[in-house]
């Protein structure tokens, strides 16, 4: 959906189950008109059925929330803290109670059916045809018990999925309901708790810790039902071949410690591997967002040695947890191996004779029980203990910080409105009056007063994905007037012309389509639209260039808002004779106060007062004279690390400033689905990417052979049971003498071997498929972050920071966790299924008449239910996205929500993008129950054809046969359906990897070396010569510079000037090749296209429009590559006045930066891009509007560095200003005409002279 703000209406299909019958339920009989659609094309979102009305977002998070507010007053009563898993409880348990009944019947099913299957062996040790009574008597009942066999297969095939969907959809609601508490959580955290958090990590809640929530719930029941049937099958299995079935039993009761061990020590290492997953992610989010900061200075190198430092320890850990989870599948695999090998050596050795019914009532019975104690059972611990970690990670989410609810209101529409602060005393510096007045801030004490509605813009303007309308609407009616009215005076009308659809063009995620200014003047004009009483705005006009910026000050701030209280903060003195009243705030203390004529009166020079870190607030035209008394002791401190302006920026839009016909690029490209299935060659690749063939080799045959031990191991025992029953019958008629022994060393000994070697086998297979799967997840990720970071920018500008962040954290999450599993698993699966079939087979040849047709059938289902369920996939993690992007991007605007008091609104439109993903959860759900209730049919008819089958060849047959091939056929139950539940997953799995790998493939921009090196002294003079150049961003995107032939002369000062979307930026993204230009830029005497990307950019510094820090130290932040001294970086911090900012933080130079250095203010950001390039001694200097988000007393400070440090540099300044070219040689002006026409202006004495 791209609309983001308005849901595009859908034509909702009702859900069919609401009014399905109970067969239907049963066989899930409703979803056939689907999987019809589903055959015939691709499904689209509009082919889902609406959410059932108890499955809404809305409903079941407010539901939660009730029961979690309830818990959180009560341990506030009691002085304890609240228990989040407590109010899950109360919320849920009774309709998951019921699931519990289901639970109990399928088990005891289970342990009948071992039964029957022992009274039909009997039949066949005791065959005897010459009887006649008493045979037809026996034949009759056991064709009989085959039945009743039959009939608990079929109802087990039934129950089984009925069961499972249940608390599938219970695990969905639970998730559902998290969801909508944290996003709730998200949209009140205070600051100090945005501080403690970071958008990275709330995304991951959102992500990964509610996900446990699903599987968790299909366990849970096991928790009591393992140990119960464990119960019952020793009582059974007692009666049947006494006290030795103790030893199998202890085999498995000490398996069962020994997994729970391994499943905590996996649970710890998987809790350090979170820990360090989220830390690449958060470096790999701020790689993403300033990646044309670290293409324009050069820096890949050193960003991908931090990514593969940090991605190194992470393998490391996941290695571990991998070959940990591979002894435990084998162990699993083993398990009923070592159970029946230790009940029947503890059997003969205490000197009975062994009988083909109770080896195989045995190994059924121990096959019944080892599923649910060796995997369900500590699946359910290991869950619980998985959920338990997420729930504390969620409640600590949930026990942050609010904000205090003062909500400003109109009592009465008669009464003044007013804004009162009094003796406010607060920790913090720019802009921080506004965020008290917003009640962001914390107030340490004194009073704040506010009556009426406010409205705020932000300095760092705040856009969603939605259209222009929709952003300056912000859910008001659309009024044609009073919005043209709003365009216009906020100088948006030109703009909105210029675009593709006007005022409905989609702007992509963070405004990518929109400029700076653009985006400046779209938030000014939402909060003009909006009809506030009281307008905060946080300079707002420094976005913009002087023209645009006196229009919006005359036109909007002075005409449109004068019946308003507006207060205005600003470093442009300009604008201060306007004010009725003026504050001036110095170090967080009010230093002046009064009018512009007063504070000439007194002779006070306004630039004098407005020293580095000041502000001018001042307040305009009101109504009637309300007092705007000031922050007096507004204590300013350091600790309060996070500057308001950025504190919800996680994430930095360097949106170019883009000349409108640029808007080519605009509207965010739809993410590719893939079609139909994954060709082989993706496996190939995957695979080769993890070994060499030959490995490979070896890995298939270990599989083979570990699945040929397997079966051997049975086989042996039914043949063991023959000889014994030969032996029996001969002797029988030898009148009753003593029966002579087998040889038992030679059966025991060859049994007991077969036993070691499936162990043997088992284990080495499992950690080899590990060893070669995760290896290859790490050599494809090295791949596409190398690959990542030779793209243009271009790519970046086309994709949201989203969607290339889902590759490197769900799908590569996936590469290292799910896909080695779950391929393990379904190989294991698959070679057991073989195995199951062979038997059969061979047994009883003809089973092949009723397998080719099943066969067949199982095919067709097959292939046309992953018709169907791939689509569904994809749907599902295509609807996935828009509820992470819709967090991320209130989470930046989120003191504009507040102050429009839109949090209700932003809550539906995240409850709607949750409904959408769960429609196409729910249906995930049900077609894959729809699946395997079928195929559990095929087997259940596989097994009556089986045993009806042996019945009616009796007398070719012996009883051992029958009972291995019979109880072979049982397991087919359970898992020919997992098997091919796996199968379809891994190939869904497979799609990440193919995912990757279209990443590791992405264009490349130029190399980074060329053979052709300059000299290193290169640019020695900086001359630089544009010969004809035409440039445009992408190769089908409009020009932005056409033929541009312009010389600059060693060591001269140029001014670039020209509106917003002259293609001033677009200048300089030539210059750095940001995208390759046509015609041709020489500096110095080397054409700039023949060399590598590094050697040119490195030798042009930037500060660029954006000041970019990245988390780390400050060091790594001036100098990533280690290559200057300490000194040198000292007196780069001197010469740019941070100096004694940098001594005044605890660790100096290593003290670590805060989420994209946000502990600094705007201004100390654009100071320290300034002391990289004093650092750099480079002889070309680029500053592209640095100055413009500053203000004037830093912007001189900025200007007179650049005099004195670079004086023998060339320098070209991009600006809004124009004083901050005043003093360069040359001006440059670039105008929006049909051919981009640019004036040089020569500057004698600051008159600009026309020769």
């Amino acid at each position: 959906m791209a609309g983001g703000m308005e849901p595009v209406p859908r034509e909702e299909k009702p859900n069919p189950l609401q009014d399905a019958n109970l067969c239907s339920r049963l066989f899930f009989w409703w979803l056939n008109p689907l999987f019809i659609t589903g055959h015939k094309r691709k499904l689209e979102e509009d082919d889902m059925y609406k959410v059932m009305p108890e499955d809404s977002s809305e409903k079941l998070g407010e539901e939660l929330q009730w029961y979690w507010d309830k818990e959180v007053q009560k341990a506030k009563k009691r002085g304890k803290t609240p228990h989040l898993t407590k109010a899950i409880i109360l919320c849920y348990w009774k309709s998951y109670l019921v699931f519990g009944i289901f639970t109990m019947i399928e088990e005891t099913l289970k342990i009948i059916q071992p039964i029957f299957l022992g009274k039909i062996i009997n039949y066949f040790e005791n065959y005897d045809a010459s009887d006649e009574a008493s045979y037809f008597q026996r034949r009759n009942s056991a064709y009989w018990y085959a039945g009743a066999l039959s009939v608990c297969t079929l109802i087990l095939a039934i129950m089984h999925h009925l069961y499972f969907y249940h608390v599938q959809r219970a695990g969905m609601k639970l998730r559902v309901a998290m969801c909508h508490m944290i996003y709730r959580k998200a949209l009140r955290l205070s600051n100090v708790a945005m501080a403690k958090t970071t958008t990275g990590q709330i995304v991951n809640l959102l992500s990964n810790d509610v996900n446990k929530f699903d599987q968790v719930t299909i366990f849970l029941h096991f928790l009591w039902a393992g140990p119960l049937q464990a119960i019952a099958v020793t009582v059974l299995l007692w009666m049947e071949i006494g006290p030795s079935c103790l030893a199998g039993m202890a085999v498995l009761i000490i398996l069962l410690p020994v997994q729970t061990c391994i499943g905590r020590l996996f649970s710890s290492l998987r809790s350090k591997t979170a820990a360090l997953t989220d830390v690449r992610i958060r470096t790999m989010n701020e790689v993403i967002s300033g990646m044309k900061i670290i293409k324009m200075y050069a820096w890949e190198k050193s960003f991908a040695e931090l990514v593969n430092g940090l991605r190194r320890k992470e393998i490391a850990m996941v290695m571990k947890s991998s070959y940990l989870r591979g002894l435990n599948l084998a162990s699993f695999f083993v398990a009923s191996k070592i159970t029946v090998f230790m009940t029947f050596m503890a059997y003969v050795l205490l000197g009975n004779v062994i009988s083909a019914s109770r080896v195989f009532v045995a190994v059924s019975l121990y096959g019944a029980v080892r599923l649910t104690v060796t995997l369900f059972f500590p699946s359910a611990v290991e869950r619980v203990s998985e959920s338990v970690i997420s729930i504390r990670r969620i409640k600590n989410f949930l026990m942050l910080d609010e904000v205090s609810h003062f909500k400003p209101q109109l009592h009465g529409s008669n009464e003044n409105i007013i804004l009162d602060v009094q003796d406010l005393t607060c920790s913090w510096d720019k802009s921080s009056l506004l965020s008290a007045i917003l009640g962001e801030l914390p107030k340490d004490k004194g009073s704040i007063n506010v009556t009426g509605r406010i409205a705020y813009v932000s300095q760092q303007p705040w856009v969603f994905s939605g259209t222009v309308r929709s952003n300056i609407l912000f859910d008001k009616e659309y009024e044609k007037e009073k919005y043209e009215n709003v365009l216009k005076v906020c100088a948006l009308k030109k703009d909105l012309e210029l675009l593709a659809n006007g005022d409905l063009t989609v702007i992509g995620d963070r405004g990518a389509t929109l400029s700076g200014g653009q985006k400046a003047r779209v938030n000014l004009a939402r909060a003009v639209y909006q009809d506030a009483d009281i307008y905060l705005l946080d300079d707002p006009l420094s976005a913009v260039d002087a023209e645009v910026g006196r229009h919006l000050f005359e036109k909007c701030i002075c005409q449109a808002l004068r019946q308003k209280i507006s207060v205005l903060v600003t470093h442009q003195l300009q604008y201060l004779r306007a004010a009725n009243q003026i504050l001036i705030l110095k170090d967080g203390k009010m230093v002046g106060k009064g009018t512009y004529a007063e504070f000439q009166k007194s002779g006070i020079d306004f630039a004098s007062l407005l020293k580095k870190d000041e502000e001018v607030v001042e307040q305009l035209s009101v109504p009637g004279t309300p007092n705007l008394k000031s922050a007096r002791n507004r204590t300013f401190s350091e600790s309060s690390v996070l500057s308001q302006d950025s504190s919800v920026h996680s994430q930095k839009d360097g949106a170019v400033e883009q000349p409108p016909g640029e808007n080519a690029l605009a509207a965010v490209p739809e993410e590719s689905r893939h079609e139909g299935k994954i060709s082989f060659k993706v496996y190939r690749k995957y695979f080769s990417a993890g070994a060499n063939y030959f490995v490979i080799f070896i890995l298939l045959l270990f599989n083979i052979l570990a699945q040929v031990a397997y079966v051997l191991q049975d086989w042996w025992l039914s043949y063991w049971a023959n000889h014994q029953e030969k032996l029996n019958l001969t002797t029988n008629g030898n009148n009753g003498t003593k029966v002579p022994d087998l040889d038992l060393n030679f059966y025991l000994g060859i049994y007991a071997g077969l036993t070691v070697a499936t162990i043997l086998f088992g284990i080495i297979r499992s950690l080899l498929v590990f060893q070669v799967l995760v290896n290859s997840g790490q050599n494809l990720h090295n791949k596409m972050f190398q690959s990542i970071l030779k793209a243009p920018v271009l790519f970046f500008d086309r994709n949201p920071i989203g969607r290339i962040l889902n590759r490197f954290s769900k799908d590569i999450g996936h590469l290292d966790d799910l896909l080695p599993l779950t391929f393990l698993d379904f190989v294991q699966t698959l070679l057991q299924i073989c195995g199951v079939v062979a038997v059969a087979v061979a047994v009883i040849p003809w089973m092949l008449i009723p397998l080719i047709p099943l066969f067949i059938l199982f095919i067709f289902l097959r292939r046309y239910f992953l018709d169907t369920s791939r689509d569904i996939k994809r749907l599902e993690s295509t609807t996935r996205s828009p509820v992470f992007s819709h967090l991320s991007s209130s989470l930046q605007g989120l003191w504009t929500i507040r102050a429009l008091k839109a949090e209700e609104r932003f809550q539906k439109l995240f409850d709607a993008h949750q409904d959408l993903h769960s429609e196409a959860w729910f249906l995930f759900l049900t077609t894959s129950r729809w699946f395997a209730v079928r195929l559990d049919a095929i087997c259940a008819i596989f097994v009556i054809v089986v045993a009806f089958g042996s019945l009616l060849l009796a007398n070719t047959l012996n009883a051992g046969q029958v009972g291995l091939a019979l109880s072979y056929a049982i397991t087919l139950m359970g898992t020919f359906q997992w098997g091919v539940r796996q199968s379809a997953e891994v190939e869904n799995l497979m799609i990440s990897v193919e995912r990757v790998m279209e990443y590791t493939e992405l264009e490349k921009e130029a190399p980074w070396e060329t053979n052709k090196h300059p000299p290193p002294e290169w640019p020695n003079q900086g001359m630089i010569a544009f010969e004809n150049v035409n440039f445009t961003y992408s190769l089908d995107g409009p020009l932005v510079l056409r033929h541009l032939s312009a010389v600059i002369k060693p060591k001269e000062k140029v001014g670039i000037v020209g509106r917003t979307g002259a293609g001033k930026s677009s200048l300089i993204a030539a210059l750095f090749r940001l995208a390759e230009p046509e015609g041709r830029i020489w500096i110095d005497m080397y054409l700039t296209s023949e060399l590598g990307l590094h050697d040119l950019r490195k030798k042009i510094s930037i500060i660029p429009q954006e000041p970019v820090l990245f988390t780390g130290t400050m060091r790594k932040n001036l100098d990533p590559f280690n290559e200057y001294t300490d000194e040198e970086l000292w007196n780069a911090l001197e010469e740019v006045q941070l100096k004694e900012v940098v001594e005044d933080l605890p660790n100096k130079m290593e003290t670590q930066l805060a989420e994209s250095g946000s502990n600094f203010s705007v201004g100390q950001r654009q100071l320290v891009c300034l002391a990289r390039a004093v650092l750099k001694k480079n002889r070309i200097l680029i500053i592209d509007e640095a100055t413009a988000n500053v203000d004037p007393r830093t912007d001189e400070f900025i200007q007179k560095t650049i005099r004195e440090t670079f004086a023998h540099c060339t320098v070209l300044t991009i600006a809004h200003r124009l004083n901050t070219i005043i003093d360069s040689d040359r001006i440059m002006v670039r105008q929006l005409t049909a051919s981009l026409l640019v004036f040089f202006y020569f500057l004698k004495n600051n008159v600009i002279d026309p020769s």
